[in-house]
C-alpha cells in the first residue's frame, strides 16, 4: 500500500506554473519585485493546476507519541507533558492553537503513540502502541510498526482533503522528540551528533552532553541504514515522525501544498523526500527553527525557510504564519492590476524583463 501511494506522487503542473509567471509579469510592478510572494505563487499554481487556487480552508495536523528514550534524562520536561499538551491543543490554549485560530485554521490532532490512554473524541487514536522503546538499548520500533505509523500519515492528509482541506500544516506533540528527529537526520546525513543536536525546550550543559552521548551510543548500537528511510525510522525514530512523514506523503498525493514547521517536522519532511523525491516539490517550508540541527536539515532537503523569528517551539506554531504568507501571495496574483488596466505603458520595463530578475528558485 504504502508502494502505490508513493508510485502516484506526480510533479507539478509546468504549464499552470507558466501561466501564473505570465499572470505576475503583466501586473503594475517591476518584474519579480514582490520576490518570494512570486514564487509561492507559482509553486501553488503548480500544486493545485489552476493560476488561482483556494487555501482558505487549512489545518495543521498535530501527530503526538512518546519516546522511550526519555527514560536517558534527555530532555527537561518529564513525560507526561505529552499527554497534557495533547488534550490541552483540542482546548485551544497551546501556541500552536492560538495562532491557528488567528489565521483562520483548524487543528487535527492525531494519538499514534501516547503512553496514556486518551478518551476525548476531537484527538484521533491512531495509536501505534503506547510510545515506543528505548533507542539506546533495541529499535525504536518495527518495520512494520514503522510503515504502519507512515501510512497513519497518509490517510490522516488524504481524509483532510476528502473532508475540503486545501493546505495543511504538518505539527507535533512528543517529549524527547528532539533527540529522535536528531538521531534520524545524524544517520541519514552521517554527522555525528554534536553536530545535529540542540537542547530543545532547554537542557543544562551537563544534560546537553547526555544527549549528545545517548544519540551516538543508541547509533552505533542500532547502525540504522541510512539509503533505507524506513530503517532509520524503525531504529531511532518516533511514531509521531514516521506519522509526519507519512502526512507529507498523503498531502502530495492528493496534490495540496503542505507547510513544514521546524526541526521535527523538517526531519520528517526529509524522510519523505528521500522515500519519493517528488514529494518535497509540494513542501513549503515556514520558519527557520533555532534547533542548530535544522539548517543542516533544510540543506539536505534543498529548502530554504521563509521566516526568521527565532523560534523553537514546535507543535506546528510556524505553520499558521507561513499560511498568512501564502495568503499574501494568492491575493497579489489574484487581485493586482495589470499594466493595461492601470493605463501605464510597460515598454520601459523591457531591459529589465531581458536581466530576468524573477526569483524562481523556491
Amino acid at each position: 500500500m504504502l508502494k502505490k501511494f508513493l508510485a502516484e506522487v506526480k510533479p507539478l503542473d509546468s504549464t499552470a506554473m507558466k501561466s501564473a509567471q505570465e499572470r505576475l509579469d503583466s501586473l503594475i510592478k517591476p518584474p519579480g519585485s514582490l520576490g518570494e510572494l512570486e514564487a509561492i505563487a507559482v509553486k501553488l499554481a503548480g500544486i493545485s493546476g489552476k493560476l488561482y487556487g483556494d487555501i482558505s480552508k487549512r489545518c495543521v495536523i498535530i501527530f503526538a507519541s512518546d519516546n522511550g528514550v526519555v527514560e536517558e534524562g534527555i530532555s527537561s520536561a518529564p513525560q507526561v507533558v505529552t499527554q497534557m499538551q495533547t488534550l490541552n491543543f483540542t482546548k485551544g490554549i497551546t501556541g500552536v492553537a492560538v495562532l491557528a485560530k488567528q489565521f483562520n485554521s483548524d487543528l487535527i490532532v492525531v494519538d499514534v503513540g501516547v503512553n496514556a490512554d486518551i478518551e476525548n473524541t476531537a484527538i484521533k487514536n491512531k495509536k501505534i502502541r503506547k510510545g515506543t522503546w528505548n533507542i539506546a538499548k533495541q529499535p525504536a520500533m518495527t518495520r512494520d510498526e514503522a510503515v504502519q505509523a507512515i501510512l497513519v500519515g497518509i490517510e490522516t492528509a488524504i481524509d483532510a482533503v476528502n473532508n475540503g482541506y486545501k493546505l495543511i500544516g504538518i505539527g507535533e506533540m512528543g517529549i524527547g522528540n528532539t533527540t529522535t528527529s536528531a538521531a534520524i537526520l545524524c544517520a541519514l546525513t552521517n554527522l555525528p551528533s554534536k553536530q545535529i543536536a540542540g537542547k530543545g525546550a532547554g537542557l543544562s550543559e551537563e544534560s546537553y552532553r547526555n544527549k549528545i552521548n545517548v544519540i551516538q551510543e543508541a547509533l552505533e548500537r542500532n547502525k540504522p541504514d541510512p539509503s533505507d528511510p524506513i530503517d532509520v525510522i524503525s531504529k531511532v525514530g518516533g511514531f509521531d515522525i514516521a506519522a509526519m512523514a507519512g502526512a507529507y506523503i498523503g498531502a502530495a498525493y492528493m496534490k495540496v501544498p503542505v507547510v513544514i514547521d521546524g526541526f521535527i517536522s523538517i526531519v520528517a519532511a526529509l524522510c519523505a523526500a528521500k522515500l519519493n523525491p517528488l514529494v518535497k516539490e509540494y513542501m513549503i517550508a515556514s520558519h527557520a527553527s533555532f534547533e542548530q540541527g535544522y539548517k543542516v536539515a533544510a540543506e539536505a532537503l534543498g529548502v530554504a525557510p521563509y521566516l526568521h523569528f527565532g523560534m523553537r517551539l514546535g507543535e506546528g506554531s510556524g505553520c499558521p504564519l507561513m499560511f498568512g504568507m501564502m495568503d499574501a501571495a494568492c491575493v497579489i496574483i489574484k487581485d493586482m492590476g495589470t499594466f493595461e488596466q492601470g493605463n501605464i505603458d510597460d515598454e520601459y520595463l523591457e531591459e529589465v524583463r531581458d536581466a530576468d530578475f524573477h526569483i524562481r528558485g523556491l
